[in-house]
């Protein structure tokens, strides 16, 4: 395992590594090194760890963020190979206003990114089909009102015949 020169980094890489046992061990099993990890390295964790759940490895990816980051190196977990394994396991959806290009962008987000967007996307289209709903409604109401007063119209105007006839 390689680690940084800077002795403060190295401890702070060390127990990050404590922290997250989980990448640790299986890195340790599968011959490769958790720091710095290569983010084919990564996939392979989430493809092989799957059956835990999204929701009990994503700690773990993040450990693996804040161990490289803090140390100022980059983050294996973003983008490309890691984040479409990771974007796989969360089986999260792009919203469907999104242009198909942008739906394969979408994929490639941070798991947390992806859950906020796909959360206000759909609350955001509940709201617009509410809106419609109502607009469609107030719609229906004015063209019944409208419809009465042309059936009141005309039931004025021949009041006023048979009268000027009767007269």
């Amino acid at each position: 395992m390689r680690m940084s020169t800077n002795p403060v980094l190295a401890a702070l890489a060390q127990a990050r590594m404590r922290a997250a046992p989980m990448f640790a061990k299986w890195c340790e099993l599968n011959g490769c090194s958790p720091y710095p990890a290569a983010p084919a390295n990564v996939a392979r964790f989430v493809s092989d760890c799957a059956a835990l759940g999204i929701e009990r490895l994503w700690p773990a990816i993040q450990e693996i963020a804040k161990l490289h980051t803090s140390a100022g190196l980059a983050d294996p977990t973003l983008g490309g190979v890691a984040a479409a394994a990771i974007g796989d396991l969360a089986g999260i959806d792009p919203p469907r206003s999104w242009p198909d290009d942008r739906k394969e962008r979408f994929k490639s987000l941070p798991y947390d990114l992806q859950v906020y967007i796909a959360a206000h996307e759909l609350q955001r289209e509940k709201a617009l089909r509410r809106a419609q709903n109502e607009a469609a409604i107030a719609r229906q109401k004015l063209a019944a009102c409208k419809q009465t007063k042309v059936r009141t119209d005309e039931e004025n105007k021949t009041d006023e015949n048979v009268t000027e006839r009767t007269a």
